[in-house]
């Protein structure tokens, strides 16, 4: 019997020893037991710790959060889902701790999609290194989009599933697309996943010409149909979250809007589908911007980045007689960043600039029936992938084409921030690197190829350094917050002295993207050198890709650590106690056993984007990308309406019992406790209902409503109630309160009407009077209400959405189905092996 081959796995280990030394080396803090501090995530425990309080209980998570947003979904915060499958992420990630088990995800991945290809191993680390640490992926980990870095890591193994597939690795593919399909989908950020499967489009798009055109028909219907299975098995594994999202998504931002409030405070009637137009192409970029994949610095990296001391702008000052102290405490103030990203961006999506010449160079190389390793196809369709997603990432600054998209294009007006579509380059560009790289150091002809086009490569990838000198030739160097920081200055001193700190802006801008030009000249003669040393016998490939691998890896974590350092690191006790240690207000309230009452933060400043209060208390606020449409449109209308305050009445039927302030202490302001004696409590009996047409009507009412006396409801649920007979002996009581259960008990000696200050949800919440189900309305545009006859009854609310429990049976049999799909892969593996050891 012939002996193991150790040959042919020792690259592979090399390689993973490379990507787990990388990544311990960078987030060496980590395995230190320091923990990173992101704003996100420590929102994210805010708003999940009742249900980790709740699953430490019961030994499961619940169903519905109590503590956002008065009540909601809590499958949109965290979710149980019972399986047959291991942890396979964490299995992929070799347990490392965070961060550095999704750098190393992200590079095996990647390395998972070069084998497929069957490149070079030292190319496919080159590329996979490339992948994980382009400066993106360390700047969202930062502020804690863990979702959505892990979304990015899995897009290159789900493309390698169907690589194999489409190169007639039928079972192993099949294996791999439905195992990374799970993974993908299953990393639960739907954006990330929609522009990858956009680019798989156009990838398939891609081999179907190629294969009409090799008149490969039964190939082609075998590789569409493989790929198929193994994505619907991908959705069916992740179908419970798929399918709750699906249901909560109707009654979201995210949905539309039926309610539509101007500045002005009116209230006008709308029917929008997805996300408002201006906020959807928020975070946009500009076009000449785009020049970031390659010139890090180019724009000024982030926005919280200021000019330094030697800033133009001091010199500026200087010469309008302002002392220079002053004048670098005045540059020190303003922003760096002049690029279109608004209001907000954390860096520049950089991809490294030796990967973007080498992915260029393939645009010469990669040409005839397969060159090297590509597929004749490979880079027309790369090519048209990554112009599809510049496109859509320049957003607003390319409204047109984007307007198409977003009224035309499925779910695609459900998503915000297009500048999120570069990731898509991220992972394209490393790849288009490696197939050149294994085009011009290890195909057969390699050498012979290298010298016939050495100098079409030397002409195509140095026009990129003449383009980049026309932009700064040409370039305006005017930036998004210009206009705001002339008037201000016009207004604090004179329009000469802003003028002058605008010019000496202008000055610094070009300085920065001239030193874009410099860092990319330097890069692409240390390329052409490479080749040209390889082509003359000068260094062996191996030798100059170590060179690419060592330069290109140190250019991206120059970069990366400006965004993720050990700074972001603290021990995890400083951490617990700096994000989430009670304070005074928080312990006072505390003291309150009542299940039922909930609390306003004022003390945060913005209490509807801030999820720690969550942590304590059920909130009336807190922190969500997706909130309930009629929850936010009461925020804009009852909240936070122009010149208008906050509407009592609407805090008390959210039974809105603690307000916190900050205390009139300036020297050191404290949070502070008011009691709200008006709470209505959580359910009471009205007076009457007031019939109302439509939303609209139905806003507009709240604004006078006595809640107490007076329920609002549509008339839509008219048929299904009475006006109550009053009783002044009536009672309503809350028996037991549960995240997913709420029981009450009433007596009354006439027919009544009771509101309950719960948010109305009707996928999912059922009532039960004395055990059988009944009818119940919306009322006062968010509430629960019900019909209560004379007597004594027992009221329960169950929350019991259908689609959570029908997709676990889904989940089980796709769970089988995958299983079956890895040991046929396994056994086509073996069975190879067999045959190639004969």
């Amino acid at each position: 019997m012939n002996s193991f081959s150790w040959k042919k796995i020792i690259p592979h280990v090399i390689a993973i020893a490379v990507f787990l030394i990388v990544a311990m080396v960078y987030c060496s803090p980590a395995l230190e037991g320091k923990v990173l501090q992101q704003s996100d995530i420590v929102h994210w425990k805010g708003m999940a710790q009742d249900a980790f309080n709740y699953k430490a209980t019961h030994g499961h998570f619940p169903l519905w959060n109590t503590h956002l947003f008065s009540g909601m979904p809590n499958y949109q915060v965290a979710m149980d889902s019972k399986s047959l499958l291991p942890d396979f992420g964490r299995i992929l990630q070799f347990y490392l701790p965070k961060p550095a088990n999704y750098f190393f995800l992200a590079c095996l991945c990647f390395y998972i999609l070069g084998m497929a290809y069957g490149v070079n191993v030292w190319a496919a680390i080159l590329g996979s290194l490339g992948f994980a640490y382009a400066t993106y992926d360390p700047i969202i980990i930062s502020v804690g989009h863990e979702t959505k870095m892990a979304a990015i890591a899995y897009m290159p193994g789900l493309m390698a599933g169907l690589v194999l597939i489409f190169r007639k690795k039928y079972i192993p593919g099949l294996a791999l697309t439905a195992l990374f399909a799970t993974m993908e989908i299953g990393s639960g950020h739907p954006q990330v996943t929609y522009y990858l499967l956009m680019t798989l489009g156009i990838m398939t798009i891609g081999y179907i010409i190629m294969w009409v055109r090799q008149k490969e028909f039964k190939h082609m219907l075998i590789a569409l149909g493989l790929a198929l299975v193994g994505g619907l098995i991908g959705v069916a594994n992740t179908s419970q979250s798929l399918l709750t999202t699906y249901e909560y998504s109707k009654y979201t931002i995210r949905g539309g809007k039926t309610v539509d409030l101007s500045e002005d405070g009116k209230l006008t009637q709308a029917k929008t589908q997805g996300l408002d137009e201006s906020y959807a192409f928020s975070y946009s970029l500009g076009m000449s911007e785009t020049f970031v994949l390659m010139m890090p610095n180019a724009f000024g990296g982030g926005s919280g980045e200021h000019l330094s001391p030697d800033s133009k702008v001091v010199s500026a000052l200087v010469q309008q007689n302002v002392p220079e102290a002053q004048a670098s405490q005045v540059a020190a103030t303003l922003p760096k960043y002049w690029g279109g990203i608004a209001p907000f961006t954390a860096g520049p999506p950089y991809s490294g600039a030796l990967v973007c010449f080498l992915a260029i160079i393939g645009l010469v190389v990669l040409v005839g029936n397969g060159s090297g390793k590509a597929d004749m196809v490979t880079r027309w369709w790369i090519l048209a992938a990554t112009v599809l997603m510049i496109f859509i990432a320049w957003g607003g600054y390319f409204t047109g084409f984007n307007r198409l998209l977003f009224n035309h294009l499925p779910l695609y007006n459900k998503f915000r921030a297009p500048s999120m579509a570069l990731l898509i380059p991220q992972l394209l560009l490393p790849l288009l690197a490696v197939l050149t790289l294994d085009r011009v150091f290890f195909a057969p002809d390699a050498k012979e190829f290298l010298q016939k086009n050495f100098k079409k490569i030397l002409y195509v990838s140095g026009g990129v350094i003449v383009f980049a000198g026309l932009v700064y030739v040409f370039n305006d160097y005017k930036g998004s917050y210009d206009s705001q920081i002339l008037d201000g200055f016009t207004q604090q001193a004179n329009s000469t002295v802003a003028h002058s700190i605008l010019q000496g802006m202008i000055e610094d801008r070009k300085a920065m993207f001239a030193g874009g030009i410099g860092h990319i000249l330097w890069i692409w003669m240390l390329v052409i050198l490479g080749l040209y040393c390889y082509m003359k016998n000068i260094a062996k490939p191996v030798v100059i890709l170590t060179a690419f691998i060592l330069v290109n890896t140190i250019d991206l974590l120059v970069v990366a650590k400006k965004y993720l350092n050990s700074e972001n690191y603290q021990d995890e006790s400083s951490y617990q106690a700096s994000n989430f240690a009670p304070t005074p207000a928080d312990q006072q309230i505390l003291q309150d056993t009542d299940p039922h009452y909930r609390v306003l933060n004022l003390s945060t400043g913005d209490p509807f984007n801030d999820a720690i209060t969550s942590y304590y208390h059920r909130s009336v606020g807190g922190y969500h990308a997706a909130k309930l449409r009629t929850y936010q449109d009461i925020i804009e209308s009852q909240f936070a309406k122009p010149g208008g305050g906050l509407n009592m009445g609407v805090l008390n039927m959210l039974d809105t019992r603690y307000v916190i302030t900050r205390s009139q202490d300036q020297q050191q302001p404290m949070p502070v406790v008011q009691r709200n004696p008006d709470a209505l409590g959580a359910a009471w009996f009205v007076r009457d209902i007031q019939y109302v047409n439509g939303p609209i009507e139905a806003i507009k009412a709240l604004d006078k409503l006595n809640p107490k006396e007076t329920a609002i409801m549509d008339n839509a649920f008219k048929a299904s109630t009475s006006q109550p007979v009053f009783d002044s002996a009536a009672s309503i009581k809350l028996v037991s309160y549960d995240n997913d259960a709420i029981k009450y008990a009433t007596s009354a000696n006439s027919n009544q009407f009771a509101v309950l200050s719960e948010v109305y949800y009707p996928d999912g919440w059922k009532a039960y009077m004395d055990g059988k189900e009944t009818a119940y309305a919306n009322v006062n545009y968010i509430l629960r209400g019900i019909a209560v006859p004379a007597g004594q009854h027992t009221i329960e609310f169950k929350f019991e959405p259908s689609s959570y429990y029908t997709s676990q049976k889904l989940v089980y049999i796709s769970n089988i189905l995958l299983w079956l799909t890895i040991a046929g892969s396994i056994f086509v593996l073996w069975k190879e092996n067999r045959v190639t050891k004969a």
